[in-house]
């Protein structure tokens, strides 16, 4: 077991070559093919849907590791399935952007389709066992949101993704369908406000996504892969990036002035100590070259990595101040300052 490689593949996507490859534990294996560092993104709506229904007095541990584990894993199948899709159709062939910054398990030659297919499969049977035994315990429902699930999984690489509207989809899916299909798979109560409320987070993923389709504009162009960013131009997609940036602070200060959120969600605004760097980014195009104090092993990812970064920040002050909001940690301030 590669422990190290293990933390490795969950902060970055590792370059390695198919001697390094072969030499690999199975575990590494599956994190390097899953892309697994931004299995992250999933992990969060999953923390988020569990972290409202606690607020509302209606969490439930089975339901929420259920959720959390077939969250992450259909996230998992469906970066196996883009690839394979990518590959099928010849979109990373000739370095294109996929390649340059991490290895494509099929381009790179790590695994075979049919391996491939297999690591899919696997992903699959554990997000559907997980979909099958929330079923079991919320009712038929839950069976729509794992439909509409499936929907995204198969067809947001192609058609979506071709035309213009993957980063709906991301939305969509890492809002309403993550944290409002979350929550109800763990209380079994439908709630708009709740689906509001993920919008906070649900921007977040989809301003990184943007980064990555503005990162590889001129490649996806040329493919003919119309994307937001290729459809409406690269400079209209960065400030896209900063207004859903700032969209994500003014939805919490809705949430906390209608009194859905506790005013401690206001916490998000230290993610602002951070933001000047990536605000910079998103407001000039991308340099020609790596600059010479940026990380060479992250390179050619820029407008992406700034999303990840900001999303990260974002992210982390989001949870903590779900968290404080818990009427575990409000009843215990309330007795200090009694």
């Amino acid at each position: 077991m590669n422990f190290k490689m293990w933390i490795k593949a969950l902060r970055v996507i590792p370059r390695i070559t198919k001697e390094e490859w072969d030499q690999l534990d199975i575990v590494s294996r599956w994190l390097i093919a899953t892309r697994g560092a931004v299995l992250i993104i999933t992990f969060i709506p999953a923390v988020m849907a569990g972290l409202l229904a606690a607020k509302d007095g209606m969490f439930h541990w089975l339901n929420w590791i259920l959720l959390t584990v077939g969250l992450v894993f259909a996230h998992a199948m469906n970066n196996l399935l883009n690839d394979l899709s990518d590959y099928r159709r010849g979109v990373d062939k000739d370095n294109y952007f996929r390649t340059q910054y991490g290895p494509q398990p099929l381009e790179s030659g790590l695994m075979t389709t049919k391996q491939l297919l297999t690591y899919a499969a696997f992903n699959g049977a554990i997000a559907l066992i997980c979909g099958l035994g929330l079923t079991l315990l919320i009712g038929w429902q839950v069976l729509i949101l794992i439909a509409i699930g499936a929907f995204f999984v198969f067809f947001y690489t192609w058609p979506l993704k071709y035309i213009g509207l993957g980063e709906v989809a991301v939305i969509l899916v890492w809002g309403p369908l993550m944290v409002g299909g979350g929550y109800y798979a763990i209380t079994g109560v439908w709630s708009w406000t709740v689906c509001l409320a993920s919008l906070t987070y649900a921007l977040g993923a989809a301003l990184v996504i943007f980064g990555k389709h503005i990162d590889k504009l001129p490649e996806d162009k040329a493919k003919r892969i119309h994307t937001l960013p290729v459809i409406i131009g690269e400079k209209a997609s960065r400030y896209a990036v900063l207004a859903m940036m700032a969209f994500q602070y003014i939805f919490v200060v809705y949430l906390v002035v209608t009194g859905y959120f506790s005013p401690i969600l206001l916490i998000v605004f230290l993610a602002l100590f951070y933001i000047k760097p990536v605000v910079q980014i998103f407001l000039h195009p991308k340099p020609a070259e790596c600059p010479a104090d940026f990380p060479k092993d992250i390179w050619p990812l820029w407008f992406v990595a700034a999303g990840f970064e900001h999303n990260r920040k974002f992210g982390m002050f989001l949870m903590l101040g779900l968290i404080l909001q818990l009427p575990f940690f409000t009843n215990l301030v309330s007795s200090v300052f009694k």
